[in-house]
């Protein structure tokens, strides 16, 4: 099975027009207009946070190695011996 021809291209637009009639098929274009750009502004609304979301995540995965990398000091470590 192939991609749509001209001649299924034409049936389809038949049947649509003989179930909608001339009147709507402005309408209904415009609908599924409206329906196809909203989608695409929700797709590129989704691929921003996501983008937005792993630099986000670099950022702390860098915060986190640094913080790592520092030595930190053991509470058992006893103070230094005084002399009265």
């Amino acid at each position: 099975m192939g991609p749509i021809g001209l001649q299924e291209m034409i049936v389809i637009f038949l049947i649509i027009l003989l179930l909608f009639g001339a009147k709507k098929i402005p309408e209904l274009a415009r609908g599924i207009g409206k329906g196809m750009g909203e989608f695409k502004k929700a797709k590129e609304d989704f691929e921003h946070e996501i983008k937005a979301g792993e630099i986000e995540g670099k950022s702390e995965w860098e915060k986190s190695e640094t913080t790592e990398a520092k030595p930190k000091a053991t509470a058992s470590e006893e103070p230094a011996p005084t002399e009265d």
